[in-house]
């Protein structure tokens, strides 16, 4: 079986051809398409035209969980089955957002910039951080990724607040967005991109935070209108942001978040770890072997 593993790095499995293409390589992309029976996909999004040049193509196996990157109509429409992974990065995202939480806190952008300059101490008068324990950390979600996640913020004495999709009314922890979003001196995301959740930050949100309030980000950038969030750090309403996703990835060097020194960012690499990966590749091979014996695939959403 030809698997095209969508990303620069290489892998083997027994029993499967195995071929690496870059993400950025999109000419040796479009050479493999006809002889590819399965795609191993990670961020590049997948189109109808990509598909249509796949005449093998019997499954796009997502490496993680978010499918808005692959044409799902399009998959369903050729009878090409997608199945995704949920929670297999839960434990690399949820320790990201723990760190992004602390870098923005803790004023980590503005200390390294000081410190490569020859300025690190004695520290400037507004460079005072502050601590997780004794704070109100919002989840946006109660998925796998935010449970592990509270779990790390109470250990180290945070209050945890979330809200989900479904009301849980009868749990003391859960809330109404707008009340999660009142009470909340960190927001940390945790939902998938869906024309629900679009904007679901938009300005009018955002200044429901308290002031000085920090968001955190590891989930999908256009969760969060940009412009308004820019708006609010730059007038001081929030004291920080850490954003491992943006509305348009790769980040554009332009992007003004980029220019703000109480924003620290990563280029959407929250599940990126070896463990990560073990557990990727553990369970594409499976649904490999599952297609090829006829078995119902693990996780399949079309």
């Amino acid at each position: 079986m030809r698997v095209l593993l969508h990303y620069d790095m290489d892998h083997t499995e027994p029993g499967l051809d195995i071929v690496s293409c870059s993400e950025q390589d999109d000419a040796r992309f479009r050479e493999l398409l006809p002889d590819t029976e399965v795609i191993w996909h990670v961020l590049r999004p997948l189109t109808a035209a990509d598909m249509d040049r796949a005449p093998k193509l019997k499954l796009i196996q997502k490496l993680g969980t978010g499918v808005n990157t692959i044409d799902l109509d399009a998959a369903a429409g050729r009878g090409i089955a997608v199945a995704n992974m949920p929670g297999r990065n839960a434990q690399a995202v949820a320790e990201t957002s723990l760190l992004l939480m602390l870098a923005a806190l803790r004023k980590l952008v503005a200390f390294d910039a000081r410190t490569r300059r020859g300025e690190g101490w004695p520290a400037a008068r507004s460079l005072v951080g502050g601590e997780l324990r004794g704070r109100t950390v919002g989840l946006l979600g109660g998925g796998e990724i935010a449970g592990l996640l509270r779990g790390m913020l109470e250990a180290v004495g945070a209050r945890v607040l979330y809200t989900s999709r479904r009301p849980r009314r009868d749990d003391p922890s859960w809330r109404e967005l707008d009340d999660l979003l009142r009470a909340s001196d960190v927001l940390s995301v945790h939902v998938p991109l869906t024309d629900e959740t679009h904007h679901l930050l938009n300005a009018e949100r955002l200044a429901l935070l308290p002031p000085g309030a920090v968001v955190v980000n590891t989930a999908r950038g256009a969760v969060i209108d940009e412009a308004a969030l820019v708006a609010a750090l730059t007038s001081g309403h929030l004291g920080g942001a850490g954003l491992d996703v943006f509305e348009r990835e790769p980040v554009d060097p332009g992007n003004p978040l980029l220019a703000l020194g109480n924003v620290a960012v990563m280029p959407h690499v929250a599940w990126l770890t070896g463990e990560t990966w073990d557990r990727y590749f553990e369970v594409a091979a499976e649904n490999c072997r599952r297609l090829a014996s006829g078995r119902d695939l693990l996780h399949r959403v079309v």
